[in-house]
């Protein structure tokens, strides 16, 4: 309100002004005469300032029309004027205007609008990081590969978008499931942008699919340095490569190499199972119980598990039951409260005959905790200690319908592994294999425990004394053994 009142007297006061002026060159009384081809003129002073003031203008246009002219002939002739600068603008306009258009159909689904407004733009604007880029994702969007693969062959030329381009390339060929291209890519990725979180990951795992180990670990090395990962998760995951290296290395014959990279792995992560089982026979190898006995005692005190006393009985193989079962003291004594050393108490104490101990050491596990493992040493010791063949046969059956126990299971999609491996085969996930019990599951095996009369004989009649009983197919050796 304030400026347009302002505006209003500033008009008044040069109108006034102009007023006064006018006035002030009548009063003059001055004259001016000018002749021109015999004509004369005799003008006031008013009339003259007025002429003046005409003359100028009129000079004013004619320079503007000539400049007009000179630009349109230059306009013609290529060069840059002003009348190409407003063609320019006004082509940038429908071009952004075009691009705008293209993002908001690529967001809405409209994937053939996007790709139609891209390409508009695309010719418009002339600016291939924003259009080529924009026609790409819409091409793929749209279902078009061979489009959206030249747009991003377009981008490899510019050094700005080619880290852009190859990344684009790259999640082609993995959707396609060409892992041998997208491997070259990825590492093409990677040296573009070392620091990029996403193509460090996908580098990680296509490494892995392929068995590249070493560049697997050099690539999870590059993901700490730019603070993708914690230390300690570092440690870890650089564990369970070198163990997988190692596993590689020892299945190449290579024995030294495969001692040192199993060592460096248990050093690495001395909790992870593989790599001290594994370090523990590369020390038995070398004739190195002491240490192979350190190992694994320390792992054994981390976590108990099957694989750690099959390499611990690997130490002395030829040793009496009785010598065995007080040498293995050393890992039964440092988690007595744990179902695995109770279960393999039991065991040691099967294969020693001493029945009675065997089955104080399991105590009240099969009805506590029942599994497959701990029924199938229970009908073991019920063998041995003489007991009735349908007493054995009922907990056969109990155990071919009990939980299996603890498995190598994926703690993201919960399949089930026979053996640790680095890598689920199920999902791809990268270590996320734990020891510990699958989730229960709705599976009805009650059929398993109906076939039990086909899989074990009926017992047969008394036998004479010079025949040997044998009322059971499964010895309770037998037990023993696959128990164990």
């Amino acid at each position: 309100m304030l400026w347009s009142l302002v505006k209003v007297v500033l008009f008044v006061l040069i109108i006034a002004g102009l007023a006064l002026l006018a006035g002030q060159l009548s009063d003059t009384g001055g004259a001016m005469r000018i002749m021109v081809a015999g004509w004369e003129f005799t003008l006031g002073p008013l009339h003259a300032a007025i002429l003046g003031v005409t003359l100028i203008a009129l000079v004013w246009v004619v320079l503007k029309l000539i400049g007009l002219i000179l630009a349109t002939f230059r306009f013609l002739n290529g060069d840059e004027t002003a009348i190409s600068r407003y063609f320019d603008r006004n082509r940038e306009r429908k071009g952004y205007k075009a691009l705008s258009e293209g993002l908001m159909a690529l967001a809405s689904g409209e994937h053939r609008l996007a790709l139609t407004r891209a390409q508009a733009a695309e010719k418009l604007l002339g600016k291939p990081e924003l259009t080529t880029l924009l026609v790409a994702q819409a091409a793929e969007a749209a279902g078009d590969k061979a489009r959206a693969t030249q747009a991003y062959k377009t981008l490899l030329a510019d050094e700005k978008t080619r880290f852009v381009a190859v990344r684009g390339l790259l999640m082609q060929k993995l959707a396609e499931g060409d892992r041998d291209t997208a491997l070259k890519l990825a590492q093409k990725a990677f040296e573009l942008r070392p620091k990029h979180a996403e193509t460090q990951d996908v580098l990680l795992k296509l490494q892995s699919d392929a068995g590249d180990w070493g560049g697997a670990r050099a690539t999870l090395g590059a993901k700490l340095k730019t603070g993708g990962l914690p230390k300690d998760v570092y440690r870890r995951r650089d564990a369970v490569l070198a163990l997988q290296e190692a596993s590689t290395v020892l299945q190449e014959d290579s024995t030294i190499e495969a001692r040192e990279a199993a060592i460096e792995a248990n050093r690495l992560s001395p909790d992870l199972i593989p790599a001290a089982a594994m370090a523990a026979r590369s020390y038995i190898q070398k004739a190195d119980k002491k240490n192979a006995t350190r190992v694994l005692k320390k792992a054994w005190e981390a976590q108990p598990h099957p694989d750690l006393a099959g390499a611990f009985a690997e130490i002395e193989p030829d040793e009496p039951a009785t010598d065995r079962l007080k040498r293995f003291k050393a890992l039964t004594s440092l988690r007595p409260e744990a179902d695995e050393t109770k279960m393999l108490l039991a065991e040691l104490q099967i294969a020693a005959e001493d029945f009675p101990a065997a089955r104080r050491a399991l105590g009240d596990l099969t009805t506590r905790h029942p599994t497959q493992r701990s029924l199938a040493l229970m009908a073991a010791i019920a063998r041995g200690e003489g007991a009735e063949d349908t007493v054995v046969r009922d907990l056969i059956a109990q155990a071919l319908s009990a939980p299996r126990g603890p498995q190598w299971c994926c703690d993201k999609c919960q399949a089930i592994h026979s053996v640790w491996r680095p890598v689920c085969e199920n999902c791809g996930g990268f270590d996320t294999l734990s020891w510990r019990e699958p989730p229960a599951t709705t599976a009805d095996r009650s059929g398993i425990a109906d076939l039990l009369p086909l899989m074990v004989s009926k017992p047969k009649p008394e036998p004479t004394p010079a025949e040997p009983a044998d009322a059971e197919v499964v010895s309770p050796d037998e037990i023993a053994r696959r128990a164990t």
